[in-house]
């Protein structure tokens, strides 16, 4: 049976070249960063080389960035290092779990919360008119998890600065597919494996000249901000992930909107399909569709069946029965955000792959409505 992985957003595969990489720190370069002797230097040498190649795709400087062991951590550290109480915080009521869960929890520090709502197409607003004298951090995600929706953080990094406001945003799913330079932004998370790196390795932009507090307190690791054993295999991998990034991101970018519209152009000739967020700005490797009188759960599976594997949304949220909040954000009635699905494709995708997807989509459609009690 064939086996075709369509759940890039969820997680990518390891680069051989990454992998190549990796390998000799897991048991010929084994030494501690924090260690003078050369076994140590020599893996110290390894994260500085990492560091440089991660802060070159951002144009950042290298003091600038700070390993962690997720995105979750970093966005985790950024806002339980910043805020305090009576502090105002904005965030889009479309961020990650990480995100949301965390400025839940700040609440009940005595920090003050707004959710800005976003358009039909996926779009944050009302931005200006949520801030307020004592906010003082602004998280916006930069492109969708789910929808794919790329936000338009130049003009939001824009209104932060002019208010005076620090701005932070997860780019987790956009770091390594689209150009993301940091020039006009404070603080910005990014994960290895969302781009063909290790799981186990992310980072935290710090702009150089700001402070915040650490949430781990030991050896002073990571300019004191991260205490923890430096985990030298998954940032060498990482920083090599990040070096083919800035070398393949337009060619990836290429193949994958050509694809990314076949699937949309051909999936919307489906009887009720239709394309949650905005067509165009959008990820190049996203597809986000809903389909009447169907569960996406259901789709999944069978679609797995045929050994195509797809998501109903976020990795981090699928095992939930509940409806999408971010589809739900998005005007979507709760029946609505259940019949849908999200494809995402990678720089492994291959045409062939996407024209075997699409017959056997439209097969299981017609199947699954054919059970379905809703007509």
């Amino acid at each position: 049976m064939k086996r075709i992985y369509l759940d890039y957003a969820a997680t990518c595969p390891v680069d051989k070249r990454v992998l190549k990489e990796m390998l000799p720190f897991f048991s010929e370069k084994y030494g501690n960063t924090g260690s003078l002797h050369s076994f140590g230097q020599e893996a110290k040498i390894a994260l500085e080389k990492a560091r440089e190649r991660i802060a070159d795709l951002i144009f950042a400087q290298t003091e600038e960035i700070i390993f962690t062991s997720s995105a979750t951590e970093s966005n985790n550290l950024i806002l339980k290092g910043l805020l305090k109480k009576n502090d105002h915080l904005i965030i889009s009521c479309i961020e990650h779990p990480c995100i949301k869960e965390t400025a839940k929890f700040l609440k009940t520090k005595g920090v003050l919360v707004t959710e800005l709502k976003i358009d039909k197409q996926g779009f944050v607003k009302d931005l200006e008119k949520s801030i307020k004298k004592n906010t003082a951090l602004i998280s916006i995600i930069h492109a969708s998890n789910e929808i794919g929706v790329v936000q338009d953080i130049e003009k939001i990094s824009k209104v932060a600065k002019r208010n005076k406001i620090l701005f932070h945003t997860d780019a987790a799913q956009s770091f390594g597919k689209i150009p993301i330079n940091v020039k006009n932004i404070d603080f910005l998370t990014a994960s290895s494996h969302k781009i063909y790196g290790p799981k186990g390795a992310a980072l935290l932009y710090i702009k150089k000249g700001l402070k915040i507090n650490p949430l781990l307190h030991g050896g002073g690791q990571e300019q004191g901000l991260r205490s923890s054993t430096v985990n030298i295999p998954a940032i060498v991998g990482f920083g090599k992930a990040a070096e083919i990034a800035k070398k393949e991101i337009q060619e990836d970018y290429k193949k994958q909107i050509k694809l990314r519209n076949k699937i949309i152009t051909q999936a919307l000739k489906i009887k009720a399909c239709y394309l949650n967020g905005d067509q165009n700005k959008r990820l190049a490797n996203n597809i986000n569709l809903r389909f009447s009188n169907i569960e996406g759960e259901a789709l999944t599976m069978k679609l797995d069946l045929e050994g195509i594997a797809v998501s109903t949304g976020s990795a981090c949220a699928s095992t939930k029965l509940e409806p999408s909040y971010v589809l739900l954000a998005l005007g979507l009635k709760p029946q609505e955000a259940h019949g849908s699905l999200r494809i995402s494709l990678g720089k492994y995708t291959r045409e062939q792959e996407i024209d075997y997807f699409l017959k056997i989509l439209s097969q299981s459609v017609k199947e699954l409505r054919k059970l379905s009690p809703f007509k």
